[in-house]
Parts: C-alpha cells; structure tokens; sequence
C-alpha cells in the first residue's frame, strides 16, 4: 500500500499514534478480508462487502494524512 510514501510510512509509525492505529486497523481488516474471502473464516457477502468498505475509508484517511506530511517535509 503506497510504495511511493514508504520512507514517510516508516517515519510516521515512529512518531504519529493516529496513523498507527489507522494502518494497523487497515492491515486487521484486509487480513479479515483474505481469511473470509479463502474460506477460513465464516462470513456472508455483505459482511465482507462491509468489512471491504471500513478498509477503504482507512486507506483514504490513511492517503490524506501522508499527502499531509508529504506537503510538510
């Protein structure tokens, strides 16, 4: 996810509590998503579906605050 922002991704998990609770819930929720998706977890469409949609809005919260600190360095 963003290999463009990787060295202010790895910064930004040193220093900023919000983006790491931010990026750790989005990587909790894509692993939901493979395991529901695989079969490995029980799970209806519209529950992935939902799951699917909370990981998008991290994802854009996630892409506002690094294009943020991109503008700030």
């Amino acid at each position: 996810m963003f290999p463009e922002y990787r060295d202010l991704i790895t910064q930004l998990k040193t220093t900023d509590n919000h983006f790491i609770r931010l990026f750790d819930k989005h990587n909790e929720l894509d692993q939901k998503v493979k395991n529901l998706e695989a079969g490995i977890e029980m799970g209806t469409p519209e529950e992935i579906e939902i799951i699917k949609k909370e990981k998008l809005q991290l994802k854009d919260q996630l892409h506002a605050i690094l294009l943020k600190a991109s503008v700030a360095a």
